[in-house]
């Protein structure tokens, strides 16, 4: 079996679409065709079901999945092997999430831009399950995960950080004076939060929805969000440390709920996977920076 044709039948097998395939890939769309034909007909198995517009895997396509992709993983550190030069380099496509890339991220990025100029990191803001998903498929190398549960099925994860979470509302709003705020005083208030899927959104919603049903007033990013509480039009739970300089400068003000859950954000990969070298340098140095800034805070509280 040829490398290349395992390639091109990973790419089609992650995405299921031959013409997205060929985009990603930079081939034309008969190359990807004729690549996946020379396979099956090497292997004398279809690996592809054809439904009009839509393929999917056959069970001996299922059963080569994971042997293509250890394939070419190992082809990949042989390849930084022999090329090693002792200066970190490669690809690396890591999934987060907005709180992470805006206020956690930043100096974690700078350091691979100056530091290690050949790793070149893209960054995936997805929601928790498509994230999961795309390291199972294989096609995100690292993923960043801000969670209750700590184990993913198909996934290896380390906990970086217990994620303290702030319900905060406008300045003189009428719970802000209260030594201790219920659940059943926040679902008579308007509620903004995040599109679902997140997962302190989710917690939040769950635990409120217990006392009464519950609607929110959805935004697209933490930013609106903030704007939006400041400008009085409700309240909302966030990740303390997206909010730290508003309620440091007085513009949000935090009431005295505390969740009865606990978000831990995780770096996670597929399991079974040997990370490349300048993926096992990404994760260091992942892991050194949010304990600094957390002060190891890894444990639930």
């Amino acid at each position: 079996m040829e490398l290349r044709l395992l390639v091109t039948f990973e790419k089609v097998a992650t995405v299921l679409s031959f013409t997205r395939a060929a985009a990603e890939l930079g081939y034309a769309q008969s190359s990807v065709t004729g690549q996946i034909r020379a396979l099956e007909s090497s292997l004398g198995t279809e690996l592809f079901d054809r439904l009009g517009s839509r393929i999917r895997l056959t069970e001996a396509g299922e059963r080569l999945l994971p042997y293509a992709r250890r394939m070419i993983e190992l082809a990949q550190e042989a390849r930084a092997a022999v090329a090693d030069t002792g200066e970190p380099a490669g690809a690396l496509t890591v999934g987060t999430m907005e709180s992470l890339t805006s206020y956690r991220l930043p100096p974690l990025l700078e350091l691979f831009h100056h530091r290690y100029p050949k790793v070149r990191v893209a960054l995936r803001t997805t929601a928790g399950d498509t994230t999961r998903e795309a390291l199972r498929q294989g096609t995100y190398d690292l993923g960043f995960l801000m969670e209750e549960e700590t184990a993913h099925p198909g996934l290896e994860s380390e906990v970086l950080a217990v994620e303290p979470l702030a319900l905060v509302a406008p300045p003189g709003h009428r719970l802000a004076g209260r030594d201790r705020v219920a659940a059943a005083d926040l679902v008579r208030e308007p509620l903004l939060a995040t599109e679902p899927g997140c997962a302190y959104r989710d917690l939040f919603e769950r635990e409120l929805a217990a006392v009464a049903p519950v609607e929110f007033m959805e935004f697209g990013t933490i930013e609106a969000i903030k704007r939006a509480v400041a400008a009085g039009l409700g309240i909302a739970l966030l990740p303390e440390v997206t909010a730290a300089a508003e309620l440091a400068d007085g513009s949000l003000t935090r009431l005295a709920w505390r969740p009865p859950f606990t978000l831990r954000t995780q770096l996670a990969w597929r399991a079974g996977r040997r990370l490349p070298a300048h993926a096992r340098l990404f994760a260091e140095q992942a892991r050194r920076l949010v304990a600094e800034e957390t002060g190891g805070r890894a444990s639930a509280a």
